[in-house]
């Protein structure tokens, strides 16, 4: 792959967005993105950037987003206080290919943000959750009182008897349902 090659790949699917800064950075920059690519001094590296999230925001996530870069070819960094997707390649063995490819994951991890690691934390804590009613004898059904009555008293925040409360205890519902079977206590898995 050569700069004129980013230039046009960059052209073809942002248009005017795509800001040239000859010889060795392109900037594109649309109304829910910010991509930078630049060249090494020698131009024989690439290195894609897209702004995610501020690192504030990322902190509680670390461990899931730092598991996450063993699985792609982009990967997340933190500099100047902000959470980065970023793609490094060796330009000469670069192709298109694999440039539009580092592009719509650049794209994809911009546009879900935490997201998938909140979900992924969350569903940690109901794994624990269940491990632990397990571990008491508790059935699905007396753990999921125990969870009403929490809210009911306030333990697990403060919750009226209102839409926003149904819809809260709906997703814990629903969460128990689905990982309950998943789940075993150490005794048991260790039997099995």
């Amino acid at each position: 792959m050569t700069p004129q090659d980013i230039t046009a790949i960059l052209q073809t699917r942002f248009a005017h967005a795509c800001e040239i800064q000859p010889p060795n950075a392109w900037q594109v920059e649309t109304s829910d993105m910010r991509l930078l690519a630049l060249l090494s001094e020698d131009q024989a590296w690439l290195r894609l950037l897209v702004p995610i999230v501020p690192m504030a925001e990322a902190q509680p996530y670390l461990a899931e987003i730092l598991r996450a870069n063993f699985d792609r070819i982009t990967c997340y960094a933190a500099h100047e206080n902000l959470l980065w997707g970023v793609f490094q390649h060796d330009l000469p063995s670069l192709d298109g290919d694999q440039f539009s490819a580092a592009l719509d994951q650049l794209i994809t991890m911009k546009q879900a943000g935490v997201s998938p690691f909140f979900t992924s934390l969350i569903e940690t804590k109901v794994r624990q959750l269940i491990q632990a009613a397990k571990l008491q004898g508790q059935t699905l059904e007396t753990t999921m009182q125990t969870i009403n009555r929490f809210y009911a008293e306030g333990v697990m925040g403060n919750m009226e008897d209102n839409e926003y409360g149904r819809k809260a205890l709906a997703a814990w519902q629903g969460q128990l349902e689905r990982l309950w079977p998943e789940v075993n206590p150490p005794e048991e898995s260790d039997n099995g």
